[in-house]
């Protein structure tokens, strides 16, 4: 079964057709630049256009970075704030010509759920957190294999700041950090999240997943296992093509 993801993120917006049987893209992604300011109507038009350079008209799975109840969202700390309150599937579906099917879904949770299916985190049991690197930090919880949604961990405060803003790689590039600085931050995080939740893994995911090798070894004195995640910057498609089909 192939159900299209689409995964919004504070850079770019990006997505493809899901070979749901796989946990695998059928074809390249294609991605465009976040608009700024990334406004309903701007980000919209948007996953549109990624939509229609594949021809498709059947369901559509996307994400968002920021808490989402039902479809409507909650949180839009790294888009605009004018986000807040919006029917995000029926602006999308509208966009797409009202005619298919839309599940919007928390961009960090959509990545849990694919790494939990079909990578790094499958067959799991007991607490499995799920952190994406990128524009901030997102999170996904699991236990048992099944998902706490909406927990939006990069906001705990870490050296009197959100996480998010000491230990992104948006803050590393921003910064200018090494490796060895920028590991020995998301170390500091990972030890405060562990102190909260004492997973038994760490799944880090985003598109530094790629660069794993890099920063992984760096990191010291977190007890629960820490791999980088299988379906790297894919997951978040993947993950919301899994909850279109749910849907």
């Amino acid at each position: 079964m192939n159900v299209f993801g689409v995964d919004i993120g504070g850079s770019g917006i990006k997505g493809a057709p899901v070979d749901l049987e796989r946990g695998d893209l059928t074809e390249a992604r294609h991605k465009v630049l976040t608009p700024q300011p990334a406004t309903p109507d701007g980000v919209a038009g948007c996953v549109a256009e990624v939509v229609a350079h594949f021809g498709w008209s059947g369901p559509v799975g996307v994400t968002f970075p920021g808490v989402v109840t039902g479809s409507t969202i909650r949180t839009a700390a790294n888009v605009d704030k004018s986000w807040i309150g919006v029917d995000a599937a029926a602006l999308i579906r509208e966009r797409l010509d009202g005619s298919p099917p839309v599940t919007v879904l928390n961009d960090a949770d959509a990545a849990g759920l694919a790494e939990m299916t079909f990578g790094a985190g499958r067959g799991r049991k007991g607490t499995v957190i799920v952190l994406t690197l990128g524009t901030g930090i997102g999170s996904a919880v699991f236990t048992d294999g099944h998902l706490v949604p909406n927990t939006e961990l990069g906001h705990l405060e870490l050296d009197g700041h959100e996480a998010e803003k000491r230990a992104s790689t948006k803050v590393k590039d921003d910064k200018d950090l090494s490796w060895e600085e920028w590991a020995h931050r998301v170390q500091k995080y990972l030890a405060h999240v562990e102190m909260l939740f004492s997973p038994e893994l760490f799944i880090l995911g985003g598109g530094v997943s790629r660069k794993a090798e890099k920063f992984l070894p760096l990191i010291e004195h977190v007890r629960a296992e820490l791999v980088p995640a299988q379906l790297q910057n894919n997951a978040g498609i993947v993950g919301a093509a899994m909850a279109a089909a749910q849907r």
